[in-house]
Parts: C-alpha cells; structure tokens; sequence
C-alpha cells in the first residue's frame, strides 16, 4: 500500500509538473502563431540586413542633435587636465583625487599636477583585504550559507568603490605626488592582480574558519590573519611598488617658478596643501525613487577599511540635488557624482542625451520604464563615478545640460569630458557628494535622523569602476 501510495504522488507530482509546462511553455501553436505574425515588409528587411552588420546605434544614432553644437556653459569650473584611470575599476578614487586636485591646483597657482593614484590605491587593496579577513573572523561561528558570510565570500575584493574610500584611506594614509609613486602596469590593468589576491583571501578565509571551528581563540585567529596581511602586503609592493613613508618634493607654480622644497610625510602632505576633512565636511545624497525622499540610509559593511564608516547618505529628489549641485559650482567647486554612464552614451561626441538614439521607432516597441522601475528590474543602477564642474543655466536659472571631468583618458568624448542633458541627469545620476556649506540647514538637519541599515549585497549599491 505504502509504494502504491507514493507511486500515486509521483504520478499526480508528474502530471502536474507537466501541465504546467503545457500551460506556460511555448507550444507549437504559440510557435505558429509567432511565425504567422511576423510578416517583415520591405523596411524590416532592410533594417535585419543593416543590424546583421551593424550596431544598432550607428543605425539609431540622432546625428542632428542640436545639442552637439552647443558646448557653452554658462557656470564652470577651470578643469585641471584629464586623467586615465585605463583598465581598472578606479574611478571611484581618481574622482576623488581629481576634486582635491583642481582646489589645490587653483589655491596655489598650481600648473601640471596630480596625485598618485597608486600611492592610495594600495592601501585601498591593503585595508579591504583586512575588512575581509577580519570580519570572517568576527562570523566564523556562523555557516557558509548564511547570507553575509555568502556575500563576502563572493565579494573578497574589488578595485571598484565610492566616496566612503575617498574618506577612509585619503584620511588616514594621506596623499603624495604622482612622481613620488607613479602608475605600474598592475595598477592601470588591475584584473590580473584583483583575481591573485581575491584567490588568496577567500583561501585564508577559509583557513580562519577552520582554525574557529577547531578551538582557537581570537588571539590566535588575529596573530593568523596578520601574518597573511603581511603576505598581501608584499603582494601589493610587487605589484604597486612599495608606498613611501617620507618623500622630498619641489612645488612649481604655473609659471614654473619653485614655491617650495621640503621633506614630507604622505599624511603632512595632505594636511599641508589639501586639509579637507573628507570625514565631517561632505554629505553623499543619493536619488533613488523607489525609496522614501528625505530620509537617510546607511548601507551595511559598505566602507574601505574595518575602522572606517559605512557609507551614508540622504535620499533627495532630483531638484533637490541640482541645487546643491549649482550652488557648488558657481562657487568654483568641483563635486564627487556617479551615474549609469553606459546609458544613451554618443561616444563619439561624449553626448549623453535620452535622444541620442531611437531604439523605439526601429525595433517597433517602447522602451520607457521611469527611473524607479529600472531600478527594481536591475536595469539601471550606477556605474561611473567622474568630476561634475559646469552647469548650463537658461534666463531663469534653470539648468540645461551639465559636463563632467572624466577619467578615460583625453582622446574619449569631447576633449576627455562627457557633456549630458539635464533629462538624462534626471534619469540616470544615482550619487552627489558636496560639502555642507552648499547644502541647505533643513537638508543637513536631516543628518540627526537614526539612519535605515540596507544589507551590503542591495543591488544598488555595488562599487562604481
């Protein structure tokens, strides 16, 4: 009785797994039908011949987009010259950097200057790896299925961040000239590197597991992961050079006059001739429509260093964020932004217009969804993180189009910068980052609220390269 029981499950499981499938699978009639419908007139056909060997863009693209004639602003900051964060996810830090580097560039009469992105980009690689490792050691009771410890398994390491790296390493490693570390083929091709040390992590993490499962105590898991520090930091100086902890330096001004020649050490160096305190004095607003305006997040485990600060933000709506955006500008002062950079990008111009291409018109259906159903759909999020410095106001203040100093080198877009239509900022700028004397007292006071934790693993909040 008992197998003629659990034949008969079986056979009614079967039965309704396959009519299921006949009922959502497609069939040889739906099949049919699709077929009998698609009826390709002369114009399709020449429109399949043309993508059969063509980019759908070239075919799209709006060439007289009168945009692309106008490239006058009429707010600007004095761009300081473009940099190339090349084939690596950096542009979180040269972002950074290059805001610091237009203030100093312009408060002492600067001419050619960077800082080393090298130089910071070490310890960025040095104080993730200790955030792993540490905090494996912090859940090693739990299971591998649990979903923190799943995330940072899947998640060791990455070249990629935000504005809260900007805070954590530049805060507490400082900054030197580009000279005094320059780049090296690692740093400017990070993929080869990020897989080595991502390989050994997530073996010492392991190692560490098991060390907690059979007994030892924290001292010992601590004395452990030290010593594996110690091997990612010879990892790092194979690969990056080794950081200097004091330099001697010559500061030259435009017109190649000496200002200086002194002894530094990185954190001096930045106390000396940038001295913003990236802790306190910047505020990251963010526009996601499918959360609450006027609240304030924070994302959980999202920082650069163990004993740094998780990220934080307010959740503004767009105009909110423009007028922060405007007031900093027209004070001569560059901002950290991001936004979904691959979307509706000319790059040959380096437009970005919602017009740039008629995707509708040609393929015969809408593509529409607001900004608030791509993002719950994972179809939009942010990508790119680059140097907001013009805006282009009308006769009654309102803005127009907006540029950014970008790090993709001075041959990309239009002269190294890309240029963007006040509708497309509206659709796809996710992240902002100014200092409070731009920001309104009642957007500021909204700092004193208890901030909503969101799990590191939102899909919003992956690390923009």
């Amino acid at each position: 009785m008992n197998r003629l029981f659990t034949a008969g499950l079986i056979a009614l499981s079967l039965a309704g797994t396959a009519f299921a499938q006949s009922t959502g699978g497609i069939t040889p009639a739906l099949l049919s039908q699709m077929r009998q419908a698609e009826k390709q007139n002369p114009a399709d056909k020449a429109l399949s011949g043309a993508l059969f060997a063509t980019d759908i863009n070239t075919i799209t693209r709006n060439a007289a987009n009168p945009v692309l004639q106008d490239k006058s602003f009429s707010n600007s900051v004095k761009s300081s010259g473009i940099t190339d964060q090349k084939s690596s996810g950096r542009c979180w830090l040269f972002t950074g950097l290059n805001v610091m580097r237009a203030r100093m560039i312009e408060h002492y009469g600067l001419g050619d200057f960077s800082f080393s992105q090298c130089y910071c980009f070490f310890y960025d690689q040095l104080e993730k790896s200790n955030l792993f490792l540490q905090t494996v050691i912090d859940n090693a009771s739990k299971p591998m299925d649990d979903k923190l410890v799943d995330w940072l398994f899947r998640n060791p390491l990455s070249d990629g961040g935000q504005f809260t790296g900007i805070a954590d390493i530049i805060s507490k490693y400082g900054v030197v000239p580009e000279s005094v570390m320059p780049e090296t083929y690692a740093a400017n091709n990070t993929s080869r590197m990020n897989q080595l040390l991502s390989y050994k992590l997530r073996q010492w993490g392991l190692e560490l597991r098991a060390m907690a499962k059979g007994g030892k105590n924290k001292t010992a898991l601590q004395k452990r992961k030290e010593a594996q520090l110690r091997e990612v930091y010879h990892m790092l100086t194979l690969f990056l050079g080794t950081p200097p902890e004091k330099f001697t330096y010559t500061l030259m001004n435009k017109d190649g006059k000496r200002i200086s020649t002194r002894e530094y050490t990185p954190l001096q160096f930045y106390q000396d001739y940038v001295a913003a305190d990236l802790q306190n004095n910047y505020v990251m607003m963010m526009n996601d429509p499918t959360r609450p305006y006027f609240k304030v997040y924070q994302i959980d485990m999202d920082r650069h260093s163990y004993d740094g600060k998780n990220w934080t933000y307010i959740n503004l709506p767009m105009d909110s964020i423009k007028k922060i955006a405007i007031a900093s500008i027209k004070d001569s002062t560059m901002m950290y932004m991001s936004c979904d950079v691959g979307k509706f990008l000319d790059k040959q111009t380096g437009l970005l217009d919602t017009a740039n291409y008629d995707y509708s018109s040609l393929l015969g259906t809408p593509f529409n969804m607001s900004k608030k159903e791509r993002i719950e759909s994972f179809a939009s999020m942010s990508s790119h993180a680059m140097t907001l410095m013009a805006v282009d106001l009308d006769d009654n203040g309102a803005p127009k189009k907006w540029e950014v100093e970008n790090s993709w080198g001075a041959d990309y877009g239009y002269k190294g910068h890309l240029i963007m239509t006040d509708a497309w900022l509206d659709g796809y700028l996710f992240r902002l980052v100014a200092e409070k004397k731009y920001i309104s007292q009642p957007v500021l006071d909204l700092l004193r609220q208890k901030p909503v934790l969101l799990p590191a693993w939102d899909p919003l909040f992956a690390p923009e390269d």
